[in-house]
């Protein structure tokens, strides 16, 4: 797979002129000004060049585009700021000009978005639920092709002390929401500082749709680390990064493998959306059109993971269960669930995710048993796959509200 990356920039690269060429012909066939645009066989070139153009381009990093927000029924603008930054992420603050006379507390909530592909712009739907409420933070975990490697490694073991890092700066009173997959180290980083004692412990977790025990309901995507073993992972998921980027050289599961795992896995939902959009275009359904630019913009974006946290994630949380089998070590220390005895867990699951399987998130509140019972709560969200469990419409109606009376609850008990 070495040179697996080499041959994608080679062919990507030899695509663009033809990309160019139809992206011209395309805005030529829809100007207004062309007297043959408004013909139906212009409509439908113009649309198949379109449809060339986008599943032939790269789709770079979105911007999470969220200026405003509504606070006590007025609109207020928001803004970025960065809080919190090394090479492999940094940490977002999205600052709210709160209207005059607001007194309700603001609890302060980090998002821990997942490093599974991704950007964290996935969860804009997320951060522009909790805005209203909460004093948002999100993880901005940065993209492992643009980091160059005399900035070192980045594993498992990284990622959780990036996390414990985070919590001790953004801290004390800080809740916590980890999105799929960083439940497990955003779990084990509580842990290990509950069992340090530390003073800037989060006041909750809330942990959506993650994998904290993949032997409770096995999906697909479980099982599949378990038929395949670690070396099918290591020969056929892994590649080097070519000399173009400023993280030449360094060993990477990349995005555009990630992508077509995601693609194969819905893949004929993915074409009837295209052949949909071609036939939105060609009837000059401009609604649906953008709303299906919107949603493949985002989805098509995707950024590569190094190599050795992609490994040691899929060895550590789905071939060998450590951490729900209590074999979990960080820095050759033990991550000791026991020791949680103040960090308060909400466990949100959808009925029908097809990732995380009912139960798996769950499993956090039987993992810690010298938690009390009044600092554990389970939310199973019906009619929801796995997306829908951070996003969409019933996580805005049902499922953030939730969360936000978790929240509340547990900082007034902190």
């Amino acid at each position: 797979m070495d040179l697996a990356y080499i041959w994608y920039e080679t062919a990507r690269a030899m695509l663009t002129p033809a990309r160019l060429a139809a992206d011209a012909a395309r805005h030529s066939l829809a100007n207004p000004g062309n007297p043959f645009a408004y013909g139906p066989y212009a409509r439908s070139a113009a649309a198949a060049l379109e449809m060339f153009e986008r599943v032939t381009r790269r789709y770079g990093k979105p911007a999470f585009g969220l200026p405003t927000t509504v606070i006590d029924g007025q609109v207020v603008p928001v803004s970025e700021r960065v809080v919190w930054e090394r090479p492999f992420g940094r940490v977002i603050a999205f600052d709210r000009a709160l209207p005059a006379g607001h007194s309700e507390p603001q609890p302060k909530l980090l998002i821990v978005a997942p490093m599974s592909g991704h950007y964290a712009t996935l969860l804009r739907g997320t951060v522009e639920a909790m805005l209203p409420n909460h004093r948002v933070f999100i993880t901005d975990w940065s993209d492992a092709r643009m980091v160059p490697l005399l900035d070192g490694r980045f594993d498992l073991g990284t990622y959780i002390d990036y996390l414990q890092a985070m919590f001790r700066d953004l801290g004390p009173d800080l809740h916590v929401m980890a999105v799929c997959q960083p439940a497990v180290p955003v779990f084990a980083a509580v842990a290990l500082m509950e069992a340090a004692d530390s003073a800037h412990v989060p006041v909750s977790m809330t942990l959506m749709g993650g994998p904290i025990d993949t032997r409770r309901s096995p999906t697909a995507v479980n099982c599949l680390a378990q038929e395949r073993g670690m070396a099918w992972f290591e020969k056929n998921c892994i590649t080097v990064v070519p000399p173009l980027y400023p993280g030449a050289m360094r060993r990477v599961y990349p995005g555009f493998l990630q992508l077509s795992g995601f693609m194969a896995m819905n893949l004929d939902r993915h074409v009837t959306a295209h052949t949909d959009m071609f036939h939105h275009l060609v009837t000059g359904d401009g609604d649906s059109a953008e709303k299906h630019r919107d949603f493949y913009d985002e989805y098509l974006a995707v950024m590569d993971l190094t190599a050795e946290f992609y490994l040691q994630t899929v060895q550590t949380v789905f071939v060998d269960h450590a951490l729900p089998r209590g074999r979990m070590r960080h820095d050759g220390r033990l991550v000791d669930l026991s020791a949680i005895r103040r960090c308060a867990i909400l466990a949100v699951e959808g009925e029908n995710d097809d990732i995380s399987g009912v139960g798996q998130t769950k499993a956090a509140l039987d993992l810690t048993p010298n938690l009390p019972d009044a600092r554990k709560a389970y939310h199973m969200q019906e009619k929801v796959g796995h997306y829908g469990v951070f996003n969409g419409s019933r996580f805005r109606s049902v499922i953030a509200p939730r969360i936000a009376r978790f929240v509340r609850e547990m900082e007034g008990s902190a």
